[in-house]
């Protein structure tokens, strides 16, 4: 199979495409993005990349980072994360507080806003938030191969500064006793940790051990459990784009991650994993033009694990 014709025959195909959607605007840092871009990578096994696009463009990942932070906590605390979080769609938007006052302060899932909040709580020992996050942006560093990937302190500014939402959520969860941190410093490592800056080249190498049931097929390195792997992918098939994930699973079939930066991060199984980034957004708050672009690998490749 000729991956780099098929990204570039993709890339081809959405071109009339690109622009739609609407961009985050509630984020101030987010709403410069130009719609008009757009990019996609396919990670493999054999420590290739095909690209296409403005691929090897950084761009804000957003909820994107909670897979990794996922993956750290369930190494780090083991099936003791799901005492404080569940691992159930939430049917509701990324930001929503309803489900939390019936549930008394349990998260519906790790990937949307409050459950993410709590796995980066496990993250952080003796309220040390930097410690935290130099230990994400270490591993993200390893995994992809890249020791440029950072942090865009802009947009993580301007994330903090509009949190209101995600300050409720915390506050509303530490009053069930959910948070063992405080919540400014919770929120300080949660703020920036959406706020990592990732090309779509290194955010599919970043990934690409979730394809192979936690190991990196490049490099051979063990980094999560097969168990463990298969958790993490289960818990994207079901919750990784809040209300839309059942739809993104009818249409696409891949475990996957949306950002409200426009990027989404899928996994094929045993064959590599892809990262597309557009950043103007459907009404759920997935890449609109990204999930096109999905659609087309799939029919091209038949990856859906439903195939």
């Amino acid at each position: 199979m000729d991956l780099q014709a098929i990204v570039d025959r993709i890339a081809e195909d959405i071109a009339p495409h690109r622009g739609e959607g609407r961009v985050a605007d509630y984020i101030p840092a987010l709403a410069k993005a130009d719609p008009n871009k757009f990019g996609i990578a396919i990670a493999t096994p054999d420590g290739a990349c095909h690209r296409a696009g403005d691929a090897e463009e950084g761009f804000s990942i957003q909820s994107i980072s909670k897979v990794f932070t996922f993956a750290l906590a369930l190494d780090k605390v083991g099936d003791a994360l799901w005492h404080r979080v569940g691992r159930e769609p939430s049917g509701t938007a990324f930001n929503s507080i309803v489900q939390l006052e019936a549930e008394r302060g349990i998260p519906r899932n790790p990937l949307m806003n409050a459950g993410a909040i709590v796995v980066t709580d496990h993250l952080i020992d003796n309220g040390d938030a930097d410690a935290a996050i130099e230990r994400l942006l270490s591993v993200l560093r390893d995994h992809a191969e890249d020791s440029s990937i950072d942090i865009d302190y802009e947009v993580a500014m301007s994330e903090s500064a509009t949190g209101a939402r995600n300050r409720g959520l915390a506050h509303f969860m530490a009053s069930f006793g959910n948070l063992e941190n405080e919540v400014e410093v919770v929120l300080s490592a949660y703020f920036r940790h959406c706020a990592l800056s990732l090309s779509c080249a290194q955010l599919a190498r970043a990934g690409l051990f979730l394809a192979f049931d936690g190991k990196d097929p490049v490099t051979g390195e063990r980094i999560l459990s097969s168990r463990r792997c298969r958790r993490i992918n289960a818990v994207m098939m079901n919750c990784g784009h809040y209300d839309n994930s059942g739809d993104f699973a009818f249409r696409i079939g891949l475990p996957g991650k949306s950002g409200v930066g426009g990027g989404v991060f899928v996994v094929a199984p045993g064959e590599g994993s892809i990262a597309v980034w557009s950043p103007g957004l459907n009404e759920a708050g997935t890449s609109l033009v990204g999930a096109l672009a999905l659609e087309r690998l799939v029919e091209h490749t038949c990856w859906s694990v439903f195939s």
